[in-house]
């Protein structure tokens, strides 16, 4: 644990080195792309603006672009180390080419590692007269950690609410005068071995890795507007081989599930029901998909293609209302298991329930309507907010992840490793608190 808690300490000193010198990359690692960005700062380093505070438009610019087609990761996850180098580096070069600018140290975001959300809170008596930063480490430390179990590491560590003499809702209590000081902390697990695997491919790419954050949260970060981060909304981050749930409120972000389902399956049973390979039933869903079958479609007809030799099987069309038969079913249940992940989250307890959908699989005709009735509250489609000089291909849901990780970058939200905690504070405590706590706390 405490291994951990120096290396995360470590990436944000290399994170500052970085935005000092001026240029950093960023990299979404996904199932279905990579995706790889270089931001130039303006020299002004924008994170020390209190604990927590979410970005507004950043001091950096986007001065190079690039994705390419994901290979050897899947369910957001690395499984062929070689073949994700390559695909790194694709990124990368390509991405600084067009920045005409070397890049040694990145910030990554992935969405697998099976993560898993805890409420922690503690509470210490002030020492001075007023809060100092001795004091709010001193009240992180005296959080209550779960024993999350062998093989699992905090990925992050967050402050989100903070009460000094029982007056709650405080963003940052530095500077305040009063007595006892208490803190509700949200603790994001994930695998150990997928944050491991993707630090060591990211070092294999001859790059420095100077952040990770999960994917479900920086898509939040980006896609959803100021009042739903205040208020309370659900980001929901539907990528090729996982689904990412992130619950934010008050601006913090305090709950995140993955669902291990995306688009990717719905190609798959494409493939497998009209029989055609991959790549055609990307390119039929791209161009025909969807979740509502009216009239026209069952005289809308789709040639399948194909390059068989079977002069008969590669003439074959189908109608797009069996191409609809065959992509709702597997919509409908990765939008269930998301019900289920919000439900267990104790979504409905929120004075907002908005919900908007990211990521790549977001972008199928009808899918919004759909969610609305499978959730059962508001929904709409989210695209990347807030960030100067973005290519137009950069501008679409897919790519809520590699922009929220870029105002991820220049406004960190104050984390758990941020602040000099004593070694011998550092706890090992059970959980008392459920993760529902916040239905307490607001």
């Amino acid at each position: 644990m405490i291994e951990l808690y120096e290396s995360q300490r470590a990436m944000r000193n290399m994170r500052k080195a970085a935005m000092q010198r001026g240029v950093v990359a960023i990299l979404d690692v996904g199932s279905s792309k990579i995706a790889c960005l270089v931001l130039r700062f303006d020299g002004s380093d924008p994170s020390d603006e209190g604990i927590g505070s979410l970005a507004g438009q950043s001091g950096f610019r986007v001065i190079g672009a690039a994705t390419t087609r994901s290979r050897g990761v899947k369910f957001g996850e690395i499984n062929s180390m070689g073949e994700t180098e390559r695909a790194i580096r694709t990124a990368v070069q390509a991405a600084q080419k067009m920045a005409g600018i070397r890049v040694d140290h990145v910030i990554a975001c992935f969405s697998g590692g099976g993560p898993r959300s805890y409420g922690l809170a503690g509470n210490v008596d002030v020492m001075g007269v007023t809060v100092d930063e001795q004091d709010v480490a001193r009240v992180l430390s005296a959080c209550d950690v779960p024993d999350y179990g062998h093989g699992r590491e905090v990925l992050h560590a967050q402050p989100v609410n903070f009460a000094l003499d029982h007056r709650s809702g405080l963003s940052d209590p530095r500077g305040q005068i009063g007595n006892e000081l208490s803190c509700d902390m949200h603790m994001l697990t994930v695998g150990a071995q997928a944050v491991q695997n993707l630090a060591h491919c990211v070092k294999r790419c001859d790059l420095e890795l100077a952040g990770l954050a999960s994917s479900s949260y920086v898509s939040g970060v980006s896609a959803l507007v100021e009042d739903e981060q205040e208020l309370g909304a659900a980001c929901i981050d539907m990528g090729g081989g996982s689904t990412g749930v992130s619950i934010f409120i008050k601006k913090h972000m305090i709950y995140s599930d993955a669902v291990r389902m995306g688009g990717d399956h719905v190609t798959s049973d494409i493939s497998m029901g009209l029989q055609v390979p991959t790549a055609t039933a990307e390119r039929i869903k791209t161009f025909y998909g969807g979740v509502h079958a009216t009239g026209m479609d069952d005289r809308e007809m789709i040639e399948t293609g194909g390059e068989t030799g079977d002069w008969e099987h590669d003439r074959r069309t189908v109608s797009r209302t069996e191409l609809i038969g065959i992509m709702r079913p597997r919509v409908e249940e990765i939008l269930e298991e998301v019900r289920v992940c919000l439900d267990n989250a104790g979504f409905d307890h929120l004075p907002s329930k908005q919900i908007v959908l990211t990521g790549g699989a977001s972008q199928i005709p009808g899918l919004d309507g759909l969610a609305s009735k499978i959730l059962g509250h508001q929904v709409r489609l989210g695209r990347p907010l807030r960030v100067h000089g973005l290519p137009q291909a950069a501008t679409g849901p897919g790519f809520a992840g590699a922009v929220g990780l870029s105002l991820f970058a220049a406004h960190p939200q104050d984390e758990w490793w941020d602040f000099e905690i004593p070694v011998d504070k550092y706890p090992t405590r059970s959980l008392k608190r459920a993760v529902q706590w916040f239905r307490d706390n607001w």
